[in-house]
């Protein structure tokens, strides 16, 4: 049984229902705030990867745009496969630790 997120996103295929809470798809999850697309750093802990973010920040001194990023740490799904290289979509939810507070919705490459 998966529920609305109420983000226009495709619904994993994989259908994994294995009781995970921190699953906004099967779970009890809520999605609130932010979406952003970055691409996965790292994923070698468990249900957990690094997610690296691009931004161009224009200094106005001297007319220029410099390249900015910002690492963030996403949980993800027991019915989402993540590997490192991919480029992903991560939504904002509760605090799920120390240091994540973000969800893998959807892979995109």
């Amino acid at each position: 049984m998966t529920r609305n997120i109420g983000i226009k996103v495709p619904v994993p295929k994989n259908e994994a229902d294995d009781g995970d809470q921190k699953n906004p798809f099967n779970g009890t999850l809520p999605v609130r705030g932010k979406l952003f697309q970055g691409k996965v750093v790292k994923a070698k802990a468990k249900d957990t990867v690094v997610l690296q973010k691009e931004l161009p920040v224009y200094f106005k001194k001297f007319k220029r745009y410099a390249r900015s990023k910002n690492s963030i740490h996403a949980h993800v799904p027991s019915n989402i496969e993540v590997k490192e290289g991919d480029i992903v979509v991560a939504a904002e939810c509760r605090p799920l630790s120390k240091s994540v507070s973000f969800v893998v919705v959807e892979v995109k490459a």
